[in-house]
């Protein structure tokens, strides 16, 4: 996530305000088809979610790209 353009757009944003949005766009279901992790398709919360993801810097990066590609399908549609 090297791109400025990127990091201004994680600019003060959580990771649980990221997990929050995401799965109220795509649900769990949705979250665990496009990222195949456990903590999305086996008995899914936000809080062992986080925890997973604040361990797990792949799967953080994946759940940040999502977002960021969920945000910029917003702005630029």
């Amino acid at each position: 996530m090297t791109d400025p353009n990127n990091t201004d757009l994680l600019q003060g944003v959580t990771l649980k305000m990221i997990l929050t949005e995401l799965v109220e766009q795509y649900g769990w279901e949705g979250m665990g088809r496009c990222i195949n992790i456990r903590c999305f398709t086996h008995e899914p919360s936000i809080q062992s979610s986080l925890k997973f993801l604040r361990r797990t810097a792949w799967a953080r990066d994946k759940v940040e790209a999502m977002y960021l590609q969920w945000k910029m399908d917003i702005v630029i549609p």
